[in-house]
């Protein structure tokens, strides 16, 4: 009888870990092949974020969340050694694959995706991308130095977790030079990739001599031409006269939302009323002139909150992310605070955007997946007073019970 169902897709670096520990303790998993850009009815029933991966049991238990469901799979052979010996053994473990999850993935991803074309291309925030994920992989190359694995003298789930995570990298990036340059950790990758347990799963092992991939606008997608109509027989006609009828390509559009009918509410203007008047003015005018059948209003919640450390940094990981929103900047604008102190805060904000879904305005930036989307209702006086507060950067907020004072914010407008 079958395990259960990993909803994924080919070769995502937060699964692989999960299929190795999977047939090492010889649970029949079956893989379903996942579009998150256009999940089944079915799908969302068990992931509404329609994220991936998804653990669906044959008890009919559902577990999303990759470190979660790598640690329940591995915890099914109780004489498991991958979850450490110690309770500080199993911390650690957390903690590297935790670090990789949200330190290593988002900036490599923030990398090499716009060179694939799967992001929007900017020359500037690549190389700030490269320079971020090199400086997160300098921490684990110095752990190294001392360490065989990153937990203990024997592989565990952290090994091969991260190592699935990492794995971009050596698959775009990290050649001769790289590898050089990073002894530690290319030792570490090597022994842990041809483990048969990760062998298993993974992609036959190879090195690159030189970088895949470079930092250069991917070439585009060549359209094809349209054949040109029917015309009628003309006198002696030119060639050039021939040149001009043929039916020019569609433009690709620049942004999904450009598909979208035209606004009649002018978000533009509501952004130079929040910047020119009080807030309680400009709320008021707010409320009395959006459309929310052209607009819908989100709520945005960073996932690690228990991972934040000095206020500053937080509001600095609020900067770049709303950077990293500048491809949709003429579809949304909100507010996103840090509250708190030092080592306790947590992060919200409030956004109003275009349209009904948040993930054509919010999945341009990385780490979108840092981030958990919840849809606000105008017509409740509980959402309409938060989207105040949060746009107002000044009340405090109330998270599971507790009370966190305003610390810092960043406007997107």
């Amino acid at each position: 009888m079958a395990f259960g169902k990993l909803y994924t897709y080919e070769a995502n670096p937060r699964s692989t870990a999960i299929l190795a520990v999977a047939k090492a303790n010889d649970l029949d998993l079956e893989v379903v092949e996942t579009d998150t850009a256009n999940p089944t009815p079915e799908y969302l029933k068990y992931n509404p974020l329609s994220k991936v991966p998804t653990f669906v049991g044959s008890d009919g238990y559902v577990l999303s969340e990759c470190m979660a469901i790598a640690i329940y799979v591995t915890s099914q052979n109780e004489k498991t050694t991958l979850l450490g010996k110690t309770k500080q053994d199993y911390a650690s473990i957390l903690k590297w694959m935790s670090y990789f999850n949200t330190e290593v993935l988002p900036k490599m991803g923030a990398w090499y995706r716009p060179l694939l074309g799967k992001d929007p291309y900017n020359k500037k925030a690549v190389e700030e991308a490269q320079k971020a994920s090199l400086k997160a992989i300098s921490v684990v190359e110095s752990h190294l130095l001392n360490n065989t694995y990153l937990v203990g003298e024997r592989i565990t789930l952290a090994d091969l977790f991260c190592v699935g995570i990492i794995a971009r990298g050596f698959e775009f990036f990290f050649d001769k030079k790289f590898r050089s340059e990073n002894p530690n950790v290319s030792r570490w990758y090597e022994t842990v990739y041809n483990q048969p347990i990760y062998s298993a799963v993974a992609p036959k092992f190879s090195l690159l001599d030189t970088p895949k991939l470079t930092n250069v606008a991917p070439k585009k997608p060549e359209q094809p031409k349209k054949e040109a109509a029917p015309k009628k027989e003309a006198p002696k006609p030119k060639a050039a006269a021939e040149e001009d009828d043929a039916a020019p390509a569609e433009p690709k559009p620049k942004h999904p939302l450009e598909l979208l009918p035209k606004a009649t509410f002018p978000l533009d203007e509501w952004k130079r009323q929040y910047s020119n008047s009080d807030t309680p003015t400009a709320m008021k005018w707010f409320w009395e002139n959006v459309k929310f059948d052209e607009y819908s209003l989100w709520k945005v919640a960073y996932k690690y909150n228990d991972e934040l450390t000095m206020t500053f940094m937080s509001n600095n990981l609020i900067g770049g992310f709303n950077n990293r929103l500048e491809a949709s900047r003429k579809y949304l604008f909100g507010c996103a605070s840090v509250y708190g102190k030092n080592n306790d805060s947590v992060i919200e904000g409030a956004f109003v955007i275009r349209g009904d879904d948040w993930k054509p305005v919010f999945d341009v930036a990385p780490d979108y997946e840092s981030y958990e989307f919840t849809k606000l209702d105008p017509n409740s006086p509980e959402d309409r007073a938060y989207v105040e507060a949060q746009w107002d950067m000044e009340k405090p907020i109330i998270v599971n019970g507790k009370e966190y004072p305003h610390a810092a914010g960043k406007q997107f407008k």
